[in-house]
């Protein structure tokens, strides 16, 4: 130790009487100091043992003590007890379970100095032999040390060369961790491991080790650092990580489905986000087989037309849309344990607007894998008004028009009205409002909408129209014309310029109800709010009419 008995017993005579209870505790240091590691800046860490099965808060107290900073933790023989059998439970099955908090508490106990108590001490240390726990450890970094080799192998096949080298870089590390681990160096933050190593003495692998622990030391290319580190993987002892290409395979991700609306593809993620997918990267969606080799899939999307599709399905993978997997074992799982969780990335909302059209969501360019700034279950309820409020739109027009044949003013005026708000609903729906305002409420809730030469055109021309009233066939001419440019301007922005007329036909009713069942399919599935209680019955028919015979 860096720090003497003597020295490390006054410290623990000033943090006794500042803590509750602890007289009667046996109390050991554990941590870098005791490990023999450690410099000036590091912490005293007491750990004082409750020979009781209390319930020991977790959080440590700090104190401040001769210029050092003392953590101060607690736990009970009950609760070390738990601890130790949780790890021997795990071990047993599939020790990359084991969570590395879990571990370090152990580890540090085990590795721990004694100042108090030592009978007591030595009674909780018995709970588990350090022989069994460095198996443990070993194994603990092995599984993980293969499971970043892996991913560095699956970046690599999808032309990730820079990525495929940092995770080949975590990979190194893991692995020999789990090689010293095996020779009873366990402690597990990876900050000591030079001097981990320099007290294992001189070692070829130590040596080969610090050669290529990073791929600026080593000299070497992207490529060659990823196959060197491969190699030395499996000669620090971690098998089932060796450059195969045929092993890397494309698989499924629990929770993502694929919701096409016209030519525009969606993924959905857990029910909860969308992405929406421009024209390339939505072909190398289609493209993905799943239980193929990755270096198929890629082949196969570049026939496709989607040229490049390397760092698309890289991107879909680094965003949880699909998983690697290593044959015959499952997915590959990547971690860096002591760093940051891994796991599906959230990307920043998209900024395209409006947000979603009929045709879907907007998408940021050709390659684009964009999530959509909604939940996905208002997303689609949105969506569904968006329609909804264009079928309304038709509907209010036909009355306009027969209101205005029969000189039948006021009608024609409330008409008119009602095509102005349902415009208005499809433009609040498409920027994301939902629930909508009430129809009252619509034109002025268009302060609601970003600027934009889209919006700002269309806020005074709904003022306008507002206050228009009908009292004659001049008024009521010109207020079809100012109400059908009005609506021309919302779906061009709307992106639902080629909506049908649906009322004037009955293939304009067919497509109608086509464009409504793409997006009643997602709705149901993100049980989102449906239009109106029809819908569920146009679900239920499979997108046609409920009564009509089929031939």
């Amino acid at each position: 130790m860096i720090l003497s008995e003597d020295h490390l017993q006054n410290l623990l005579d000033q943090t006794i009487p500042r803590i509750r209870e602890a007289a009667n505790c046996a109390v050991v240091l554990e941590g870098s100091i005791a490990e023999g590691f450690g410099n000036t800046s590091s912490d005293i860490d007491f750990l004082l043992i409750a020979d009781s099965d209390a319930d020991l808060p977790t959080m440590p107290s700090l104190l401040f003590l001769d210029g050092r900073r003392v953590e101060v933790r607690t736990r009970s023989v009950r609760q070390l007890t738990e601890q130790f059998s949780a790890v021997t439970s795990v071990t047993h099955g599939h020790p990359g379970a084991l969570s590395e908090d879990l571990l370090n508490r152990c580890q540090r106990l085990l590795r721990s100095f004694p100042l108090r108590n030592p009978d007591l001490v030595a009674k909780v240390k018995g709970l588990m032999s350090f022989e069994d726990f460095q198996d443990t450890m070993r194994e603990w970094w092995a599984h993980h040390a293969r499971q970043s080799i892996r991913h560095a192998l699956a970046l690599r096949e999808l032309g990730q060369d820079e990525e495929a080298a940092a995770w080949t870089e975590a990979g190194l590390l893991q692995a020999v961790k789990s090689w010293a681990a095996g020779r009873g160096e366990t402690y597990l933050e990876p900050k000591w491991l030079p001097m981990q190593l320099d007290r294992m003495g001189d070692q070829p692998l130590c040596a080969r080790y610090r050669e290529l622990a990073s791929l600026d030391a080593s000299g070497l290319g992207p490529a060659e650092y990823i196959a060197a580190g491969a190699r030395l993987t499996a000669e620090l002892g971690v098998a089932g990580a060796e450059p195969d290409s045929e092993r890397v395979t494309v698989a499924r991700a629990g929770g993502v489905t694929t919701w096409p609306t016209g030519d525009r593809v969606h993924v959905v993620r857990d029910k909860q986000d969308v992405f929406v997918l421009g024209d390339g990267a939505a072909r190398a969606w289609r493209s993905v087989v799943f239980g193929r080799p990755l270096r198929s899939v890629l082949a196969a999307a570049e026939a496709s037309g989607a040229p490049q599709a390397g760092p698309l399905i890289a991107q879909f993978l680094r965003f949880g849309l699909v998983k690697a997997a290593w044959k015959g074992e499952g997915p590959i799982v990547p971690a860096m344990p002591l760093a940051a969780p891994s796991g599906a990335v959230t990307p920043p909302p998209s900024t395209a607007r409006p947000i979603v059209t009929v045709g879907g969501a907007a998408a940021g360019g050709e390659r684009a894998i964009d999530l959509v700034p909604m939940p996905a279950r208002r997303f689609s309820a949105a969506a569904m008004t968006l329609v909804w409020s264009n079928v309304l739109v038709e509907n209010a027009r036909e009355d306009l028009i027969g209101a205005l044949d029969r000189e039948q003013w006021s009608v024609a005026e409330l008409s008119a009205r009602r095509m102005l708000r349902a415009a208005l609903r499809g433009v609040l729906s498409a920027y994301g409002v939902n629930p909508l305002p009430p129809d009252s409420e619509v034109v002025r809730r268009l302060s609601l909408l970003p600027a934009g030469a889209a919006t700002d055109e269309i806020r005074p021309k709904a003022r306008y129209l507002e206050t228009l009233a009908i009292a004659s066939a001049a008024q009521g001419g010109a207020a079809l014309t100012a109400l059908d440019d009005f609506v021309a301007l919302v779906r061009h922005t709307t992106g639902a310029h080629g909506f049908p007329s649906s009322f004037d036909s009955s293939d304009g009713w067919r497509q109608t109800l086509e464009i409504g069942y793409d997006w009643l399919r997602l709705g149901a599935h993100l049980d989102a709010d449906l239009p109106i209680d029809e819908a569920s019955d146009l679900l239920a028919s499979g997108g046609a009419q409920p009564h009509l015979a089929t031939t």
